[in-house]
């Protein structure tokens, strides 16, 4: 009996190679692509050989979309100082939302404002962490620092938890008394 159950377990482990076998042997076949979902602003291309394919995906293009304002206006009374003309470019995304960063003086300058906002943001969240985490590790970690096996890594938990809440507080706290 465990003859016939050897043998035929066998013949079908055999038959099995040898059509892995001839699947892998078979090189006149090319891979099969499935082409990634298309709308109004985005654009693939695909590369493909005998050993397989490349697939370049964008799925916003453009994201950052640049408009040229041009302005012709006279200089003087009657026309008589000549004429100007004044070329802006203004990026936005496909929403119609200004770029961050390019409501600056320059394009792609930062005005005295901003760079003062970012300023107090990072200030108040270096103390806010400090804070948050100070009183954390105060108040927080003697409640969980007992509980068996796991009180080690529920202290550094809440300690962790402390600094975040700190440092987005202090950020937020900067920013409204610096009027951001």
């Amino acid at each position: 009996m465990i003859k016939w159950v050897a043998g035929g377990l066998g013949i079908v482990i055999g038959v099995a190679h040898i059509g892995v076998l001839g699947h892998l042997l078979n090189k006149n076949s090319l891979p099969t692509f499935v082409p990634p979902q298309v709308g109004p602003r985005t654009s693939y291309t695909v590369e493909a050989t005998r050993d397989g394919y490349i697939v370049r995906y964008r799925g916003d293009d453009p994201t950052v979309m640049t408009e040229e304002i041009v302005t012709d206006q006279s200089n003087g009374a009657f026309g008589i100082g000549g004429r100007s003309t004044t070329t802006r470019t203004r990026q936005f995304t496909p929403d119609g939302q200004p770029m961050p960063g390019g409501a600056g003086g320059e394009e792609g300058k930062l005005t005295a404002e901003q760079i003062a906002c970012i300023e107090a943001a990072g200030g108040g969240r270096s103390s806010g962490a400090i804070v948050g985490g100070s009183i954390a590790s105060g108040v927080l970690v003697p409640a969980v620092i007992n509980i068996p096996y796991v009180g080690w890594l529920a202290a550094g938990w809440m300690t962790m938890l402390g600094t975040d809440m700190g440092g987005n507080i202090g950020a937020e706290v900067s920013q409204t008394i610096s009027g951001c």
